[in-house]
C-alpha cells in the first residue's frame, strides 16, 4: 500500500510540473496572426467570366429608351430626371461613365477578371468601361466619390441554418452556396445611372451584393451576384437584381473597350 501511495504521489507531482511548464511555455507563446481573407476564402473566384444574358436583356444588351424605367422603384423626382436624360450632354461633360458605376456594372454585358490584389484585397475588372473594383476584406482604401466608391467584403460561412439572403440563378431557381458567400457594401459612390438610359442613383446609394459559385451537373461553373440598391433620395424601395456569370478557361476574348453614353 505504502509503495502505491508513493507512486501515485509522485506521479501527480511530475503531472503537475508538467502541466506547470507547459502553461509558462503557452503564456510565453507569441500570438499568430488570424488568418487572411485569401486563405479563409471558402471558394475560388478568381479567373475570368462571362455576362450570361438571360435575364432584361432590353434593358441590357440595348440601350432602353428614354422614359423606359420599368421595373426600377423609382420615385417621383427621379422620373423627372430620367425624363431630362440627355446622352450628348454627358459626352460633352465627359461622363460617359455614369452607367458603369458600381450601381450598375455586374449588369452591364462584359467580362469580368478576378484576381487577389493582395492577401485582404479582391480585384475584379470589368473589360466594358475598364472599370476596377476592390473589395477590401481588411480597412477599406480611398476616400470614395468615384463611379466605384468604397467596397467592404466578408465572408460569410453556411454553419448548417442557411445563409441570410435568398439568392438565385439564372434560371431562377434559388442558389444554395455551399461553405459560404462574399457578401460586399458599396458606399461613398459617383452619382450615377441604374441604367444607360438616365435612370438616376445619388450619391447616397448604398448597394449591398452576394457572390456566390455554383456548379451545374455538367460541370459548368457560374458566379450568381445579388445585388440590392437602396437609395433615399431616388428609390421608394430597394431595388433588387441577380447576374450571372460562366466560367472561362482563359482571356481569349477579353477585349477592353471605353465607357460609352448610348
Amino acid at each position: 500500500m505504502g509503495r502505491f501511495v508513493l507512486f501515485a504521489g509522485t506521479a501527480l507531482t511530475v503531472a503537475l510540473v508538467t502541466a506547470g511548464a507547459y502553461g509558462q511555455g503557452t503564456r510565453g507563446a507569441v500570438p499568430q496572426p488570424p488568418p487572411t481573407a485569401k486563405a479563409r476564402a471558402p471558394f475560388d473566384m478568381t479567373g475570368y467570366w462571362v455576362s450570361m444574358v438571360t435575364e432584361d436583356w432590353r434593358f441590357r444588351m440595348i440601350t432602353p429608351p428614354k422614359g423606359d424605367y420599368l421595373g426600377v422603384p423609382l420615385n417621383q423626382e427621379a422620373r423627372s430626371i430620367a425624363d431630362r436624360w440627355d446622352p450628348a450632354k454627358d459626352e460633352a461633360a465627359g461622363e460617359q461613365c455614369k452607367s458603369y458605376g458600381a450601381a450598375n456594372i455586374m449588369r452591364v454585358p462584359a467580362r469580368l477578371h478576378i484576381t487577389w490584389e493582395n492577401d485582404q484585397t479582391l480585384k475584379l475588372e470589368t473589360d466594358a468601361g475598364m472599370q476596377t473594383r476592390l473589395f477590401y476584406f481588411g480597412t477599406p482604401q480611398g476616400q470614395g466619390g468615384t463611379w466605384q466608391g468604397i467596397s467592404k467584403a466578408s465572408w460569410e460561412f453556411d454553419a448548417g441554418f442557411g445563409l441570410p439572403a435568398e439568392r438565385f440563378d439564372r434560371f431562377g431557381t434559388q442558389v444554395r452556396p455551399q461553405g459560404g458567400t462574399m457578401k460586399v457594401v458599396t458606399t461613398r459612390l459617383r452619382p450615377g445611372y441604374l441604367r444607360k438610359n438616365g435612370i438616376p442613383y445619388s450619391a447616397e446609394a448604398l448597394v449591398t451584393e452576394y457572390f456566390d459559385r455554383v456548379t451545374e451537373p455538367n460541370g459548368d461553373v457560374y458566379l450568381v451576384v445579388t445585388m440590392t440598391v437602396e437609395d433615399p433620395m431616388y428609390l421608394s424601395q430597394p431595388y433588387m437584381t441577380s447576374t450571372s456569370f460562366r466560367k472561362q478557361a482563359d482571356a481569349a476574348r477579353w477585349n477592353p473597350t471605353p465607357c460609352t453614353s448610348r
